[in-house]
């Protein structure tokens, strides 16, 4: 009988944990520290609650500054910048229309990562509600001492 093709990593005791990467995924990891840095500082810049519901309100559809100031409820200066902060990150892209700007997601795969990762959050609801090690978002923290 052959072997997996992802070999478990063995737990104390010698029961399997965790599954190893693939060997697409390890090619996928980044080898040198500055990678790792670069991948972090992607997640980083989606580690705010408004900016990933600024990505969500703008996966379908094309929305001026003022459309995502109404559906996030924050300033049209904390929105916008929010928006740089996406767009500098290459998450999403302006359209200049007269005055108006129209923003939208810069690449497809954004959709696929954001669903990806409530997917793993949903699966994992319990751990993260009890996760002692992760600060909540500040507009949590507040809300939970009011």
């Amino acid at each position: 009988m052959t072997e997996p093709a992802l070999s478990p990593i063995q737990a104390p005791g010698g029961n399997a944990a965790v599954p190893a990467a693939s060997p697409a995924a390890q090619a996928l990891l980044p080898v040198s520290a500055d990678g790792v840095e670069l991948v972090a500082r992607f997640f980083r810049a989606l580690g705010d609650p408004a900016r990933l519901r600024l990505l969500e309100f703008l996966l379908p559809a094309e929305h001026t500054v003022s459309e995502c100031v109404r559906h996030i409820g924050l300033s049209q200066g904390r929105v916008s910048a929010h928006l740089a902060c996406l767009a500098d990150c290459g998450y999403v892209q302006a359209r200049r229309a007269g005055r108006f700007a129209y923003y939208t997601v810069a690449d497809p795969r954004v959709a696929d990562l954001v669903m990806l990762a409530r997917s793993l959050a949903a699966d994992n609801a319990a751990a993260l509600a009890d996760c002692v090690r992760i600060a909540p978002a500040p507009a949590a923290e507040r809300a939970a001492r009011t």
